[in-house]
């Protein structure tokens, strides 16, 4: 059964080579052609299809504000975003408003179709160079706000940590980590004082939930 496809974009040459292309892929259809947003809504409305391909600098209704109205009311259209611009404010509020896969329009005609049959079957697509803001945005964020054993506490507290939550005791520790008693006590208490946790059974749930053990 072919991907039903509607292209938006405002320029025409656009649509015609993107129509031109996906008509020699026997599982892509493309069913109709929108130039504006209002337009576009008004087409998916009538025909509902699989999949819209998205620019984002429409006139009179943007294409993240028309991915917003298509998705609220056609929840299953998937809208794959087919723009020109890989700043991150773009990505992620097409994202924020349904958007199931971004790619730039200097891709290869190969990697859209892929993103087509991606988004189709209900997955996420970025393409290399949006994966890698997403990621960087992501690591940034993560950097600033992160309160996790792994950026809370050293390389040797979160060895400690690790061994309590599996239940070894002090002395235990110390020959496994090859230093004394009252060092991994000390670790213990700057571990319990960095995460403001008193007790053994609240830092194996600590380390269960970020990570640090699968116990």
């Amino acid at each position: 059964m072919s991907i039903k496809v509607v292209l938006v974009d405002d320029h025409n040459v656009m649509r015609e080579g993107l129509r031109a292309l996906l008509k020699n892929e026997s599982d892509i259809e493309v069913a109709g052609e929108a130039a504006d947003g209002r337009s576009a809504f008004r087409l998916v409305s009538e025909i509902k299809p699989d999949l819209v391909i998205m620019d984002i600098a429409l006139p009179g209704l943007n294409g993240m504000e028309t991915t917003r109205k298509i998705i609220s009311k056609f929840s299953d259209v998937k809208v794959l975003v087919l723009s020109a611009y890989s700043e991150r404010r773009f990505i992620f509020r097409v994202f924020k408003a349904g958007a199931s896969g971004y790619l730039l329009k200097d891709c290869a005609f190969e990697e859209l179709v892929c993103a087509i049959r991606t988004v189709s079957a209900n997955r996420i697509y970025l393409s290399p160079e949006i994966a890698d803001i997403v990621v960087k945005d992501y690591l940034r964020q993560s950097s600033k706000n992160n309160t996790s054993g792994f950026s809370v506490l050293t390389a040797r507290e979160r060895e400690v940590l690790q061994l309590l939550a599996e239940g070894k005791t002090t002395k235990q520790i110390a020959l496994l980590l090859k230093i004394s008693v009252k060092t991994v006590e000390t670790h213990r208490s700057q571990i319990m004082d960095k995460l403001n946790i008193r007790s053994i059974a609240e830092l194996t749930k600590y380390a269960i939930r970020e990570g640090i053990t699968s116990l």
